[in-house]
Formats: C-alpha cells, structure tokens, sequence
C-alpha cells in the first residue's frame, strides 16, 4: 500500500516544525525504544490554552507527518479537551496509516499525555 497523500504533504510540507525558547514554552520530549523515533513538542499555554505548538522528530517519514500533523491539530487547542486526542485522531490528519507505521500517531499520543501531565492534569 503507497503513502496517504495527506502523509506526504505533512512529510514533504511540515506545519510547526521548529523549537520555541524555553522558557517560557513548555518542552516535552518522548521516544519509541523498539524503533528509535523522538519526538520533542515545544508549547506555549496561557493556562488554558495552547497559544503555539512546535516539534521536531527523529524518525521514519510517517513520524515526521504524524508530528506535524498532531501540531495542527494542537494549536489554539483547549487543554481540557488534550485527554480526549487519540491515534485514530492523527491517522484521521493523515490518510490511512500502514501497519507498521501506526507506531507514529502513538508517539504523538503519548507525547500528549506526557504534556498533560506536565501540566497537571
């Protein structure tokens, strides 16, 4: 099975990439030990919203598009509703993942929650 154009265009075309200066953003940092893909978010929240959302990856092409798909979809975000974020829900950003790109989106979840927590919530 080919690549998801909408895959392509977030590997080829990234939103969000980048770093923002820390403080006063909020740096979250997660990996995948069985394959080796990082994944580092950069947020900037006023407390109850994400303001601004940068990344950046180290990993295979579907973790890059994950990455910044999962930006677009953070930015302006209500962080009550962060919970609620699920793979299916980047996958939904991309096109269809294959299976052994599904790993990608899961990244990008557990980067959320990681962030979460570091908010206390």
């Amino acid at each position: 099975m080919a690549p998801h154009a909408k895959l392509l265009d977030h590997f080829t075309n990234p939103r969000n990439a980048g770093t923002l200066p820390c403080p006063p953003a909020t740096r979250i940092h997660v990996d995948n030990p069985a394959c080796g893909d990082t994944l580092v978010l950069y947020v900037l929240h006023d407390g109850t919203r994400l303001l601004d959302v940068r990344y950046q990856v180290r990993g295979c092409t579907a973790s890059i598009a994950a990455g910044s798909a999962l930006t677009t979809l953070l930015k302006d975000c209500d962080i009550g509703t962060l919970s609620s974020l699920t793979a299916q829900d980047i996958e939904a950003e991309l096109g269809e993942l294959q299976p052994a790109s599904k790993h990608a989106a899961i990244l990008c979840v557990d980067g959320v929650t990681r962030l979460l927590r570091s908010l206390g919530q």
